[in-house]
């Protein structure tokens, strides 16, 4: 099966690219993920070996600030369990799991950050997903051609 692209959303204040960069091995738990369609994106669609468009959001200048790969399928996120996670969902069963992420591993950070005013002027870009009006997913696929533009304006 051929590798897939995804951007995934993170609140820098949050978990940034810098905080994966520190993790022992550069690999995070994609985790705390509350939308149903992002959800069945992470649950169903994204797989072991995918790129991933790390996205800045909730900044100023939201951004692109590297890549990682897939490296851990699709799992129960456990914050969904823990009552003092900020993402604890008390409808959730862990017999019959609501929420899924899946483990990243950090590629590269960029050397410039490509912002979201440089994905919205950059010819071949204008049908991207996360462009799209009213798009707030915090996972979106990323036609490979997209993946490619993107990775060579943060080199």
């Amino acid at each position: 099966m051929a590798r897939r692209y995804w951007l995934m959303k993170t609140e820098p204040g949050t978990f940034s690219i810098d905080d994966l960069a520190r993790r022992p091995g550069r690999r995070a738990f994609w985790d705390g993920v509350r939308n149903y369609q992002a959800r069945n994106l992470l649950r169903d669609e994204v797989r072991v070996g995918d790129g991933v468009l790390v996205y800045h959001s909730g900044i100023p200048s939201p951004a692109v600030a590297g890549t990682a790969t897939v490296v851990g399928a699709a799992a129960p996120d456990p914050t969904q369990f823990d009552r003092k996670s900020p993402y604890h969902d008390p409808g959730a069963d862990p017999a019959a799991p609501r929420w899924y992420g899946v483990e990243i591993e950090l590629e590269q950070i960029f050397r410039r950050a490509v912002t979201l005013d440089t994905l919205r002027a950059t010819p071949g870009l204008e049908a991207m997903v996360t462009l799209r009006r009213g798009n707030r997913l915090s996972v979106t696929p990323v036609r490979p051609e997209e993946w490619s533009i993107i990775v060579a304006c943060g080199a």
